[in-house]
């Protein structure tokens, strides 16, 4: 195990073939029965705290021996003291490709000082060693692997697997198992819409890869199931609550398989969710959501940044509070970098 400082991911991009996850794993610039285990009640404690706590940053290299691979995590936990008395909820964050569990550490650092815990495992198959030594073609050959649904589904299990540890580890006192969202960017979000009920079919049979302990989910920069059919079959099943992230500039350029922000608002639509929410910035970048500090814009990055830190607090007040105070004054106070806001709560 380890502690350490927060570190930032700058993972280089690299276009990748065509899969059924294809334009989703790229990252440009950038039906299993699982039981719930038990937590606090949802009244019995805040969702959030109101100011920023102190805030513990762990690693651990975790190996699922079922499956014989690594499963690195890094976690921000708040620190128990006067503002974090009880279990507190858990953010379940996939990076993209190309990514680490150090990546995206603007987000988990911020959630975890408002009194939310925020988990980053690794996904070996698809991180950041797409991009070691070798020539330009055996880099390609590596992110078309890291492409192939084999990965797709075992990212999922990715997220499954360190959940199933942290749970049942020491860290699992302070985790509340009923108030677990899944998140991810770009690939990962397309990660984490497997876990909250997307459903792809493959030779005739469904891939149900749904994690129901979810209790909502966060999909920044989600593309398409390239390949996969009308993506109202697949997404029919994402009933859960969802906050959707992107940016009218937010583009993955790749020959042959184009993915705009248009991609992204189609995916928002066919979402099933009856409580669900879309911000749309003006102008950015795909990577923009990244731990890069300029792309996108120099002063746009860290505005957008900001802003993303404080939808996502406030999303996770309304769906665990009850309280859409903050959610709802949000469009006014962003109105300067926003393109759309759409709320469709119950």
């Amino acid at each position: 195990m380890k502690r350490l400082q927060i570190l930032p991911d700058d993972a280089p991009a690299w276009p990748g073939r065509r899969r059924w996850l294809g334009a989703a794993a790229a990252l440009v610039g950038a039906g299993m029965a699982w039981p719930a285990r038990g937590g606090a009640a949802l009244a019995e404690v805040p969702a959030v705290a109101d100011d920023p706590v102190a805030v513990e940053v762990v690693e651990h290299d975790w190996i699922d021996t079922r499956r014989e691979r690594p499963v690195p995590v890094r976690l921000y936990l708040p620190r128990p003291g006067p503002e974090v008395k009880a279990r507190v909820p858990l953010v379940l964050f996939s990076h993209g490709i190309g990514g680490t569990r150090r990546g995206y550490s603007w987000l988990g650092q911020y959630l975890a000082a408002h009194g939310v815990a925020s988990l980053h495992p690794q996904h070996v198959g698809s991180d950041r060693q797409l991009w070691k030594s070798g020539n330009l073609l055996e880099i390609a050959g590596r992110v078309q692997e890291a492409l192939h649904e084999r990965e797709a589904v075992a990212r999922v299990l990715d997220m499954r697997f360190a959940l199933d540890r942290l749970l049942s580890g020491e860290a699992g006192a302070s985790i509340d198992a009923r108030r677990i969202v899944g998140a991810g960017h770009s690939y990962g979000a397309n990660t984490t819409l497997l876990a909250a009920g997307a459903r792809v079919e493959r030779d005739g049979q469904v891939v149900d890869l749904s994690e129901p302990r979810l209790a909502a989910a966060i999909l920044i920069s989600a593309p398409p199931f390239h390949g996969a059919g009308d993506p109202r079959r697949i997404l029919a099943g994402v009933t859960l609550p969802t906050l959707h992230v992107t940016a009218t500039a937010d583009v993955i350029p790749i020959p042959g398989f184009y993915s705009d922000a248009a991609d992204r608002l189609a995916l928002f639509e066919a979402t099933a969710s009856v409580r669900k929410w879309l911000a749309v910035f003006q102008g950015g970048s795909h990577s923009m959501f990244t731990d890069r500090a300029t792309t996108g814009g120099a002063l746009l990055n860290p505005q957008v940044k900001a802003a993303t830190q404080a939808l996502a607090l406030a999303f996770l007040r309304d769906v665990f509070d009850g309280d859409d105070r903050a959610l709802a004054s949000w469009p006014q106070r962003h109105a300067a970098i926003l393109a759309r806001f759409d709320g469709v709560p119950i």
